[in-house]
């Protein structure tokens, strides 16, 4: 399936009026931001187009807002935030459906603290230390970047044995972190259901946060919104079921895959033989989030 490449967003921004973008992968590494992101986004910005940063972050949005402000993309780059950890908190505390509501007050947490805002500040839940404690469990992920599945398969099998349902705040398997893949909450979610778990996600590729996206955009038709995301999981997966338009971005976490290192598009053999193993199809590609 031979998917069209481009250079640059300049290509295409005049099909579009709003704009959905991935964080890591896209718009920064998890340390700095990518080469012509900044200028991109200053661009789109200058053209009244209206931008929407959508991320699986684990965190709060007022957390993530931070962390991008210290790279260097201030919020007057971006129209509106959202993240999974804001979606999950929202969960928790709204306990909108039968899943939610079904909840006891006692949390076991995997993840590091910085994600502890998760939950926090909700007066009506209690965090415990052990999994034999718990209701059941949060999952952000892994606490240290080189860490690996298998030092969390004996917890979550603790989980199990529980029978806990699992509430994971990030539904990617694997992030770029400064030029090196690193496993995220969705990979042990992935293997907790695997061994019998229940798990419930929050965040790309699950319509809800589509929903609230096209609410911060300001009611543009879909059909005017594309979104910019490095996987095809999750990125292009959630835009497909949204009936959006997307931007495949090759740099990010399939670049080994590709053969293509970050800044350059893969040969078009190579992109249609990833395309044609998924069931997500992208509408464009390009190697980076740049605007010419």
């Amino acid at each position: 399936m031979s998917i069209p490449m481009i250079n640059g967003l300049e290509a295409v921004a005049d099909r579009y009026d709003g704009f959905i973008l991935d964080l890591w992968g896209v718009v920064h590494d998890g340390v700095r931001p990518y080469p012509g992101v900044v200028e991109c986004l200053s661009t789109l910005k200058r053209l009244g187009k209206r931008v929407c940063l959508l991320s699986n972050a684990p965190r709060r949005i007022a957390a993530a807002e931070a962390k991008l402000t210290a790279m260097g993309v201030t919020t007057n780059l971006y129209d509106a935030l959202y993240t999974s950890g804001e979606a999950s908190f929202e969960a928790l505390r709204d306990r909108s459906d039968d899943w939610h509501s079904a909840l006891g007050p006692k949390l076991f947490h995997i993840g590091p603290p910085r994600d502890n805002d998760v939950y926090d500040s909700l007066t009506d839940r209690v965090r415990v230390d052990s999994p034999e404690q718990a209701d059941f469990v949060i999952n952000t992920g892994i606490d240290a970047y080189e860490e690996t599945l298998a030092d969390y398969d004996p917890i979550l099998r603790r989980c199990l044995e529980r029978g806990l349902p699992m509430l994971c705040a990030n539904p990617d398997l694997v992030v770029v972190i400064d030029q090196e893949l690193v496993i995220c909450a969705g990979e042990l979610a992935r293997h907790y259901a695997e061994i019998g778990g229940d798990v419930r996600y929050h965040g790309k590729p699950h319509a809800p946060v589509y929903r609230r996206c096209f609410d911060l955009l300001g009611g543009i038709a879909p059909g005017r919104i594309l979104a910019v995301g490095d996987s095809l999981r999750t990125d292009v997966a959630g835009a497909n079921a949204a009936g959006i338009d997307s931007l495949f971005i090759t740099g990010g976490i399939h670049r080994e895959e590709l053969g293509a290192p970050l800044g350059t598009l893969p040969g078009p053999d190579m992109l249609s033989k990833l395309i044609e193993a998924s069931p997500h199809r992208p509408t464009w590609a390009a190697a980076g989030l740049r605007w010419a």
